[in-house]
């Protein structure tokens, strides 16, 4: 990886020495002669290490050092400074900056002092990701079709750096496999920031998204960075998109159509090399049709879409699934009975992951030996089984009614009314009874079933 070194001086010759000597090394070289220059360049362009002149003709840069270490505390600053002045160069070394060299340089003590800082930048930044990945856990249990498809998707969505949609209900694990994908990937080295967009709306979620001047809005106290600035060389993950305002999706689409956005409340522009994923438990074609969903944008983010399967889709996975989350729970040596799976498989569970966890961190809890059985189960999920078969009885005798007098009318060629004398039934009771039965099993107005 080329690493980009800013060398700011107002001295030309300054700045050719150590650009050529620099360029001998296989550095990438950019120059001001100003801290409003200085400023521009670090803006626009992804900076690892700055070689940086404490006097220059539009102020001292001690001020500045301080502003780097907020907003890009991986870059190293290096001070230069004459003789004379290294109590100021000592105070540079107190604000952040990472060493100091004087006039005239040493061009191998430069070489030494830059390669050192340059590690300790990419130290900050693995220190970062340190305790992200210890818990980053591989998060495909069992080997059913179901699995297994979702495990190919998924592999190819980590091997590649295109935009990822996320489809799946609430409690799918839209941000386990988010990170996953993330961790695959070549960007894993670098941050991994995420968002839901359905807790924020407006002006909030762009100036999350985007960061903002200090005044840009009423509450804006303070300048602040913004989730795709913080990204760089790395993920951003927006939860929950279906939920984003119209306004901030052609912001958002503007950013990926260019990788530069704009902080609000400033005119200049700001670059990023993030990667996409995106979530939702929306159908985001349908929101397009309603218009809640730019169509262009729906196209930029859903390069790559993985469905993530609801969990009753592959409860043979459970006996797989329930270790996992035990795992995941520091409760890997409790072990669950053949009578409590079965009722964990007949049930339908409308929250999906989530609730499965809830439901085994529960019963992790009341244990108190080394296997889960039924009574360590939620009181509505033992009651859960034999209301369902019920359910399923009743709707399969409305479906045989309903295949009954489709055929008695089919028989009489479509006539109603002979249809209605054959069944004993008035015209108006075989109307509402086939309009009950309809509504009960799904069938549309037209007398066919769903998929027929």
């Amino acid at each position: 990886m080329v690493h980009h070194i800013l060398i700011v001086d107002d001295d030309p010759a300054v700045r050719f020495g150590l650009r050529s000597y620099l360029d001998t090394l296989k550095y990438s070289t950019l120059e001001a002669n100003s801290l409003e220059q200085a400023r521009q360049v670090v803006t626009h362009q992804r900076v690892a290490a700055v070689l940086l002149d404490l006097n220059l003709p539009d102020g001292n840069s001690l001020s500045w050092i301080s502003e780097i270490k907020e907003e890009w505390p991986q870059m190293a600053i290096i001070v230069i400074t004459g003789k004379g002045d290294i109590p100021t160069a000592v105070e540079a070394m107190r604000k952040g900056a990472d060493h100091f060299a004087t006039k005239p340089m040493d061009m191998d003590e430069l070489s030494i002092i830059l390669e050192k800082g340059l590690e300790i930048g990419e130290l900050r930044k693995q220190s970062g990701l340190r305790n992200r990945r210890s818990n980053t856990v591989e998060p495909f249990a069992g080997g059913s079709s179901t699995m297994n498809r979702l495990r190919k998707e998924v592999d190819i969505a980590a091997s590649s750096d295109a935009p990822v949609l996320l489809q799946g209900e609430t409690g799918t694990g839209k941000t386990l496999f988010a990170t996953w994908i993330h961790e695959q990937s070549g960007r894993k080295s670098g941050p991994f920031i995420d968002i839901n967009c359905g807790g924020l709306r407006g002006e909030m979620l762009a100036s999350e998204l985007f960061g903002h001047s200090k005044g840009a809005f009423t509450g804006a106290v303070e300048r602040k960075q913004g989730l795709f600035e913080m990204a760089d060389e790395g993920t951003v993950f927006l939860d929950e998109i279906g939920d984003m305002d119209i306004d901030v999706q052609a912001q958002l689409l503007k950013v990926l159509e260019t990788k530069t956005f704009r902080r609000m409340g400033e005119v200049q522009d700001r670059h990023s090399d993030f990667r996409l994923i995106c979530a939702t438990n929306r159908n985001l074609f349908e929101q397009v049709q309603k218009g809640r969903f730019r169509q262009d944008l729906y196209y930029r983010i859903a390069v790559l879409n993985v469905k993530l399967p609801s969990l009753k889709d592959y409860r043979d996975d459970l006996p797989g699934l329930c270790k996992f989350i035990l795992h995941r729970l520091s409760r890997q040596n409790l072990g669950i009975s053949p009578e409590a799976i079965q009722l964990l498989a007949g049930y339908h569970w409308p929250g999906n992951v989530r609730e499965l966890r809830n439901v085994l961190e529960r019963a992790a809890l009341l244990c108190r030996s080394d296997t889960i059985t039924p009574a360590h189960l939620p009181f509505h999920m033992l009651s859960a089984q034999p209301a369902e078969h019920e359910l399923e009885i009743e709707n399969e005798i409305r479906q045989k009614e309903v295949d009954h007098i489709q055929e008695v009318i089919q028989r009489c060629n479509g006539d109603v009314t002979q249809a209605a004398r054959m069944l004993g039934l008035s015209r108006a009771t075989l109307y509402r009874r086939l309009a009950r039965t309809r509504t009960a099993v799904g069938v549309p107005e037209n007398g066919r079933k769903r998929g027929v």
